[in-house]
């Protein structure tokens, strides 16, 4: 089966930006900490997952149509500092390298492009592999979709699908949006409705079923409670909004075009040259000589016979 993974790139940088340290540098004294992250990170995804498909989302800038609806939307996040910036273009770099196509836009942001490929994935039939942090995603979760959020690196990813979500927080990924229209997004800056929390939103929604159903069961609902939604209608339905995730978007890239098939090796290698990451250079040439990579990445120069499947991933698996 075709298996397309999808990866959310501003939370594999900033994972990768926090997860090494910020003084790794080269000879000359460019940081590439995040770089370093992210390009160890792909090389386990590439290892774990073995996508058949693959294509990273990104953040343009901060003037999607949700900034454009709320001006306060996503502030009073940390602030990022500056030597994460200057990495991006070396990150892109990185991608491209890899020869895996990006998308992303002014008026969208990366999750919109998660939702819209893993929906047109899942209509042709693939498996679907989200890789991200950002919770709004798991509105997407099916039996075809899951999503993958990173944990120590991609070693011990942590799995979602419809099943894992209900378990975790007592509804299932429709219903993630009403949701954080009670709960609130505080890393969105989006406040919900105050005073209602993850068990109180769970239980309303078991029982109600979506947003509208609570607010029309008002009557039904404990003083307490209804006082609390009835003050915060508004803003409820708002949060929600925020957080429904665009799953149309005219394809920028078309499917067939993300099959990973006779990725560029050598210029893999010499990037990781360039940067001075050795421990990858290894990693990269034990990949390389594994079935799937072998199968997908053209092959480098004088190297050994294939390892087993096992033996590969033993040696990829280090963060």
């Amino acid at each position: 089966m075709k298996h397309l993974v999808i990866i959310d790139g501003h939370h594999l940088m900033y994972r990768a930006y926090w997860a090494i340290p910020r003084t790794l540098k080269t000879k000359s004294g460019e940081q590439t900490n995040a770089v370093f992250g992210v390009a160890s990170m792909l090389l386990t995804i590439l290892a774990k997952e073995e996508p058949t498909h693959m294509l990273l989302c990104f953040d343009a800038g901060e003037e999607t149509f949700r900034h454009q609806e709320n001006a306060t939307y996503k502030e009073g996040r940390a602030e990022t500092p500056d030597d994460f910036y200057v990495q991006i273009p070396r990150v892109m770099e990185l991608v491209d390298v890899f020869g895996f196509l990006h998308v992303s836009s002014l008026k969208y942001e990366a999750d919109d492009f998660l939702g819209t490929y893993a929906k047109a994935g899942e209509a042709q039939g693939m498996q679907v592999t989200i890789v991200t942090g950002d919770r709004d995603a798991l509105q997407l979760a099916s039996e075809r979709v899951r999503i993958a959020i990173p944990h120590k690196g991609y070693q011990q990813a942590e799995y979602l699908g419809p099943k894992e979500i209900e378990a975790k927080y007592g509804v299932r990924p429709d219903q993630i949006a009403s949701y954080k229209g009670l709960t609130g997004d505080p890393s969105d800056n989006l406040p919900g409705v105050k005073g209602i929390g993850p068990k109180n939103a769970s239980e309303l929604l078991q029982h109600y079923g979506t947003l509208h159903g609570v607010y029309h069961h008002l009557a039904d609902i404990r003083p307490a409670i209804r006082e609390k939604l009835e003050h915060d209608r508004e803003q409820a339905f708002f949060c929600e909004r925020m957080a429904e995730l665009v799953c149309d978007i005219p394809l920028p890239v078309a499917l067939d075009d993300l099959e990973v098939k006779d990725e560029p090796s050598e210029k893999i290698d010499a990037f990781f040259a360039r940067m001075e990451f050795s421990l990858l250079l290894k990693r990269l040439r034990t990949f390389v000589q594994s079935p799937y990579g072998a199968a997908h990445f053209l092959p480098l120069a004088g190297q050994e016979p294939s390892r087993t499947k096992q033996q590969s991933q033993d040696q990829l698996l280090l963060f």
